[in-house]
């Protein structure tokens, strides 16, 4: 999942309107003082006249304009603002007005996509895929702990798995609580069935309603996308995609391990770990792999990574589609 141009251009457009809606609140703003206060209005084209005036003296070489300049403007900006309030409008009222105060609602800090936009990708990329109606019901209010058991024991830390998700559940929510202050990230393995795309969908949730970028892949289009990056340099959807990647700020690796593994993609997900954790953005991943396999597969180095810079989750329990089948078939 991740941005092709015409859907970049989407959102640029929507800027573009969000600039116009700011234009015209402004607009709207400046006649209502300006009919209240035609002295405020005066000031205002005085401000305008003088300015040319020092702009003009200013190109032929009168260095004090400057100096004259801002001492005027000075007296002048001062006489607005005792006139704004004196007609009762707020201090603020003829400053524009940004919906995202960062980008000033360009979509950019610099040459840096704004946290805005990275949000307006990453709802666009939701809306137009299959996760969007799934997150209506995979989400912190709907998950129940029904279906864990306290006399499901894991042999090697004697605790149920009741315990052990009660605990998962608190760690999630406790990510997405300082997600914005703390830089963190999340292995959840276990067992088919036992719930960690459930607890990934229910952070991602969280997230996206808090305006993060949240980005969800499964293992294998993951790993389709950062081969088409590196296999396809003049492709510039694959290039736009594959930088979203990594500059999200939340991605999601779903069924890691689902995938063919080579060499290739043993150093691909290496890179991507390694670079998110660079950059500090935050990745939860999950498996059905136990840890042992996964040093197997993607080398010491990911594992390394992993087990160093991750909150390993281990989930235990019976498969929950098969306990939720069983349990409809006991009410009907």
């Amino acid at each position: 999942m991740g941005l092709k141009n015409s859907q970049y251009q989407a959102i640029m457009r929507e800027y573009e309107q969000k600039q116009l809606r700011s234009r015209d609140v402004l607009a709207r703003h400046y006649a209502e003082v300006y009919a209240k206060s035609p002295e405020f209005q005066s000031l205002d084209e005085s401000i305008s006249i003088l300015s040319v005036q020092y702009g003009k003296r200013l190109l032929n070489g009168d260095d004090h304009a400057v100096e004259s300049l801002k001492g005027e403007l000075a007296i002048l900006r001062k006489q607005k603002a005792e006139l704004l309030r004196s007609c009762g409008f707020p201090p603020d009222y003829l400053e524009p007005v940004y919906e995202c105060p960062h980008c000033r609602d360009t979509g950019y800090i610099g040459s840096q996509k704004c946290r805005c936009f990275k949000a307006a990708a990453s709802h666009l990329l939701y809306e137009q895929s299959n996760l969007k109606e799934t997150l209506k019901t995979e989400n912190f209010n709907s998950f129940s702990l029904k279906y864990y058991s306290d006399n499901y024991i894991d042999p090697k830390s004697g605790r149920s798995s009741l315990a052990i998700m009660k605990d998962a559940f608190a760690v999630c929510r406790e990510f997405v609580r300082t997600f914005e202050q703390e830089h963190k990230n999340i292995f959840l393995y276990g067992s088919v069935g036992v719930g960690k795309t459930f607890l990934s969908n229910c952070i991602a949730k969280e997230l996206m309603d808090a305006g993060f970028s949240v980005i969800y892949y499964s293992s294998p289009a993951l790993f389709n996308v950062l081969a088409q990056s590196t296999f396809h340099k003049d492709d510039a959807d694959a290039q736009n995609i594959y930088r979203y990647t990594f500059d999200c700020d939340l991605l999601i690796i779903d069924d890691l391990g689902t995938e063919y593994t080579n060499s290739f993609i043993a150093s691909q997900l290496f890179t991507c770990i390694n670079e998110r954790l660079l950059g500090k953005k935050s990745t939860v991943i999950s498996t059905n792999l136990s840890l042992d396999s996964l040093a197997d597969l993607y080398t010491e180095r990911s594992f390394s990574r992993i087990t160093s810079n991750y909150i390993m989750l281990k989930l235990i329990g019976d498969d929950i589609r098969i306990k939720k089948k069983l349990m409809n078939r006991e009410e009907l």
